[in-house]
């Protein structure tokens, strides 16, 4: 699934050609996503001009001018893409936003997880952003803010990490790579976790997410940028996916354990 960092790379991707862009409609050839696409999304975003390509968590969000923005979501496997108007779709290209110019933002969605919502209204007041911890990027995220939110919580610290409503957008491949900067066991409850290593780790999490969108993203399986590059910072990862190769760090050999459902890989020498 396509995190934080390969979202981010999508955004700044596709905001040059975006943004201050008079959109001339959309052309919605499977309305079945994640959630329906709104019927009358055509008639809504006609001559309408996009003043800015934001991010909150996993969505895009395109802000129109004077109201109304339109929230995007790349689900398991999406992808975003600028392309001329004229080439032909593919068989999960699903949706198309029309621009001034000759170009279309085609979003493809294999599995069609993904979502094109309208709100008219402030988009944070809107159910799937309502509600959500602060961003991994920004000055609210502190070591400070993650000890108090994780006082007498008995989760593991990695699903305490991961939790959308603590930080969003830190998922499975970067809550690992943090952990293991920070020194955690991924297992270690969240509670019994004391306030210099939760330091520790708000800084861990800062940096992998900002290395990971320099790289531009992760490419697992097919993850591509918008302007279809894979991500490169698959070759930095220390631990994820790595079970039984040496740490970088002590040499042991990097072991996997399931989680919350989830893969977590962790060295048994570094992280405690």
């Amino acid at each position: 699934m396509p995190e934080l960092p390969e979202v981010e790379v999508t955004r700044r991707g596709i905001a040059p050609h975006v943004e201050g862009r008079r959109l001339e409609g959309a052309r919605v050839r499977e309305p079945r996503l994640r959630w329906p696409v709104p019927e009358d999304l055509d008639a809504i975003l006609r001559g309408r001009r996009v003043a800015a390509v934001e991010r909150r968590a996993k969505y895009l969000l395109l802000r129109l001018e004077s109201s109304g923005t339109l929230l995007l979501h790349l689900g398991m496997s999406g992808s975003l893409r600028v392309v001329p108007a004229e080439t032909p779709p593919t068989a999960h290209d699903h949706v198309d936003l029309l621009l001034e110019g000759g170009m279309v933002l085609r979003l493809r969605d294999p599995r069609r997880f993904g979502a094109v919502l309208w709100t008219p209204e402030p988009p944070e007041r809107h159910p799937r952003l309502a509600g959500l911890g602060p961003e991994p990027l920004s000055p609210e995220l502190t070591g400070d803010y993650l000890y108090r939110r994780s006082r007498g919580r008995r989760l593991a610290v990695k699903n305490f990490l991961m939790d959308a409503q603590v930080v969003v957008g830190v998922g499975n491949i970067y809550a690992s790579e943090a952990l293991y900067r920070a020194g955690i066991h991924p297992g270690r409850e969240a509670g019994r976790v004391g306030r210099d290593r939760y330091v520790l780790l708000a800084a861990a999490v800062a940096a992998v997410l900002e290395e990971a969108i320099a790289a531009g993203g992760t490419t697992l399986r097919d993850f591509t940028s918008g302007e279809g590059a894979p991500g490169y910072f698959r070759q930095e990862l220390a631990v994820y996916g790595r079970e039984g190769e040496a740490c970088p760090v002590c040499g042991r050999g990097i072991r996997k354990v399931v989680i919350g459902q989830r893969s977590s890989f962790f060295c048994p020498g570094c992280q405690r």
